[in-house]
């Protein structure tokens, strides 16, 4: 059997992963590389393998870098199933819907700007149309069921505790009569233990040959708490003075991670009478799915649910979520302090752009950073607390107060990671460290070998094949 890397190999983005011998080809995850505009295009275009002979594609979770160029590939041929969980299923079909919009966009930039130079125009990657397409072959199963993919495999998704329907993969193979079974395990993004709304990831305690994340595997995360505290200081404050809290925050579970919190902070009287906006279509789209999937919150969470006075953890008297542009456009002129909670979560498209164009010269106001921030985006700049950033091709002086809150990722950081680890009975024969930066695949797997005696423990990297 082989394993190639197609993504997410010293990196973050695109994972993508091929197992071929196994019976027929299958794809583990389909996301989006994301990068230099140029070398994005071509990787996210161009599969190196074809896309029609994979059978089927197996898909950890929704986000983009994981999920994101399912829609190219069945443009491209595939016809197999996508195999998830529903809650995964139903936010791809939010989000890819979604993902192709973005991508049209993209191109019609993009060839305004060739048109100028007398050059042809570009195609986008994929379209709306291509992504509904695309979910006609997704297939939604629960956790901890068997679900036999062909004569001598077996798949079974577990709770990975990362965003709703994120799944921990296992595929047990049973290579000849008589020969003992083997278990690939592939961990998708692994959550935090002991955060809001979702089940703590679940420990599995066998593994043959192991895909293990490393986003975060050289970094230790401030604990939520003090974070979920920093929160309600920095809306207090900014309040006190009469400004607005602007927020870039991811519009997939970021976004209601936070809507949850200042829910309980609202109901606990621990926040000031202002008004509190969610100003994205798909974050509003998203939020109604994670209503519709409470069986997957964890045991506080449904507790919580119970006794919400309004029986709606992400609603509360002073939230308003906005879809409509027109509505979107009044938060401009609004006269008084306000908290905004818009996408796109690294400040770089979206209607955040607008939010900060319209705040960031006036001292009174906040913007509040609630996740990590890719380098050159506007996001990063923000927290590298730049004194002029551009917006729309735009100077702006920043006078708004910048705050940083780095407690809210649902990656396991190291520690996580590793505690995780130590679940087996027995470390696996090979461990593949992916879907993290040379240094931090680095470091994890080094202490993968030091403190937990895995053996052999490889950092692939693109387009590497190895047999196992």
């Amino acid at each position: 059997m082989q394993i190639s890397f197609h993504g997410a190999a010293q990196r973050v983005p695109g994972s993508q992963h091929l197992i071929t011998g196994a019976g027929k080809p299958l794809l583990l995850d389909c996301g989006l590389y994301q990068g230099k505009r140029g070398e994005a295009r071509r990787r996210n275009r161009d599969f190196p393998f074809d896309a029609a002979g994979v059978d089927v594609v197996v898909l950890s979770h929704a986000h983009i870098d994981h999920s994101g160029n399912l829609p190219n590939l069945v443009k491209q041929g595939f016809r197999g199933k996508i195999i998830c969980t529903t809650a995964t299923a139903d936010l791809c079909g939010a989000m890819l819907l979604d993902s192709g919009h973005i991508q049209e966009e993209d191109v019609e930039y993009v060839n305004r700007q060739r048109r100028k130079y007398g050059e042809p125009p570009v195609d986008p990657i994929y379209t709306r149309e291509d992504a509904a397409e695309a979910l006609k072959y997704f297939e939604g199963i629960e956790y901890k069921r068997q679900y036999p993919l062909w004569p001598g495999l077996t798949l079974t998704l577990y709770d990975a505790g990362h965003m709703l329907g994120s799944a921990i993969v296992a595929l047990d193979f049973q290579a000849g009569k008589g020969e003992p079974a083997r278990r690939l395990v592939f961990t998708g993004d692994l959550g935090r233990p002991n955060v809001p709304l979702l089940c703590d990831p679940d420990l599995l305690d066998t593994a043959d040959i192991l895909l293990i994340e490393s986003t975060y595997g050289s970094r230790t995360h401030p604990p939520m708490e003090e974070s979920a505290e920093a929160l309600r200081e920095t809306i207090r404050r900014t309040s006190q003075r009469g400004g607005k809290v602007i927020i870039p925050a991811f519009a997939v579970e970021r976004t209601q991670l936070l809507v949850y919190l200042l829910n309980k902070l609202y109901n606990q009287g621990e926040l000031p009478e202002i008004p509190i906006y969610v100003d994205s279509p798909l974050a509003v789209n998203v939020t109604d799915i994670f209503r519709r999937h409470t069986a997957y919150f964890d045991a506080e969470t449904q507790d919580y649910l119970r006794r919400d006075p309004d029986g709606d953890i992400f609603g509360f008297k002073q939230l308003r979520y906005i879809r409509d542009v027109e509505q979107s456009k009044r938060l401009h002129t609004l006269k008084g302090p306000c908290v905004i909670i818009s996408a796109s979560g690294m400040a770089e498209a979206g209607r955040i752009q607008h939010h900060l164009k319209n705040n960031i010269e006036d001292p009174r106001n906040t913007v509040l950073i609630v996740g990590w921030q890719a380098p050159n985006t506007l996001g990063r700049r923000l927290v590298e607390q730049a004194p002029v950033v551009r917006i729309f091709g735009m100077e702006y002086h920043r006078e708004a107060e910048v705050v940083t809150l780095n407690g809210f990722s649902n990656h396991a950081d190291q520690p996580g990671l590793l505690s995780w680890a130590q679940a087996f009975k027995k470390p696996p024969e090979r461990t593949f460290v992916v879907h993290g930066d040379p240094e931090a695949a680095a470091e994890l797997a080094t202490r993968l070998r030091h403190d937990l005696g895995y053996q052999e423990v490889l950092m692939p990297s693109l387009p590497q094949t190895v047999e196992v």
